[in-house]
């Protein structure tokens, strides 16, 4: 009689474990899958641009370039203007690249000016009353 009982614990045994195996097996198949969603191109972008986005810098540092770089410009363009001249193009082109890292090393300083001449330019207007 033990042996009957033997063959079908044994025949359980094997079940359980099958079942086991077909379970992990696929959650390895669907976190393959995850992993490989994961790893497309654009996940990794979307990701990546989220991580920048948040980031408490992030703003500061696009408008500090964005400032370095308009100013730079705008000095290249009013020493060179409409002028063909090659040596004056070379010069605007030093004077932007001399300009914008200037700019860009003192970006907080360029900031508070800005906002300074802003709130002057923008400033309410208070009425003066002659009180005799």
């Amino acid at each position: 009689m033990e042996k009957i009982n033997y063959v079908a614990k044994l025949k359980s045994d094997i079940q359980i474990l099958e079942e086991e195996q077909r379970v992990k097996g696929q959650q390895l198949k669907d976190q393959l899958y995850r992993t490989y969603e994961s790893f497309k191109p654009a996940k990794l972008l979307g990701l990546t641009m989220k991580e920048m986005v948040a980031s408490p810098h992030f703003v500061d540092n696009v408008i500090d370039t964005g400032i370095s770089l308009a100013t730079g410009y705008l000095s290249r363009r009013i020493v060179v203007g409409a002028s063909g001249n090659i040596i004056r193009k070379l010069l605007g082109t030093i004077l932007q690249v001399g300009v914008t890292k200037i700019v860009a090393q003192h970006s907080d300083t360029v900031k508070s000016f800005g906002k300074l001449a802003l709130r002057q330019i923008f400033r309410k207007k208070t009425k003066k009353t002659d009180i005799s």
